[in-house]
């Protein structure tokens, strides 16, 4: 429990650190009934959303036992191992991050117009950046 406290936390405090965020849907985290529910998904996306979650927590299990290795062989290390250090916990955070994203890209690839123009919407009212993708072939 306090691992994943420690880790989210400082997961977090990597987020707010960019200028213009991207605006993650969140597919794999806390919010999976909350995007069902804002979004009204159908049966095929609620099945995505159940089966893309399970993956994205798959794909970021071994980066988040790499950050958290890394955290605790370097806790009393010399200034250049931390420096070190860092670049390699970036890199884990940036490895993180674009598997969010893919995941969310892929579902929202499977919106409807209205569906993503709500996404749209509700990214530009806390100033993020959506993710763009191309949905024409879910449109019929």
């Amino acid at each position: 429990m306090m691992r994943n406290l420690l880790f989210g936390s400082i997961f977090f405090i990597g987020l707010l650190s960019h200028g213009q965020q991207v605006c993650f849907l969140g597919i794999g985290g806390h919010d999976n009934e909350t995007i069902a529910e804002v979004f009204q998904l159908n049966e095929q996306q609620l099945e995505n959303l159940k089966n893309w979650s399970a993956e994205l927590k798959f794909r970021n299990e071994i980066f988040e036992l790499r950050a958290e290795n890394l955290l605790k062989t370097h806790a009393q290390s010399s200034p250049e191992d931390l420096m070190k250090m860092s670049y390699d916990y970036r890199g884990f955070i940036d490895s993180i991050k674009a598997n969010m994203r893919l995941l969310d890209k892929r579902m929202l690839s499977t919106f409807n117009t209205q569906q993503y123009n709500l996404y749209v919407q509700l990214c530009n009212s806390i100033y993020r950046s959506p993710i763009y993708t191309s949905r024409s072939v879910n449109e019929k």
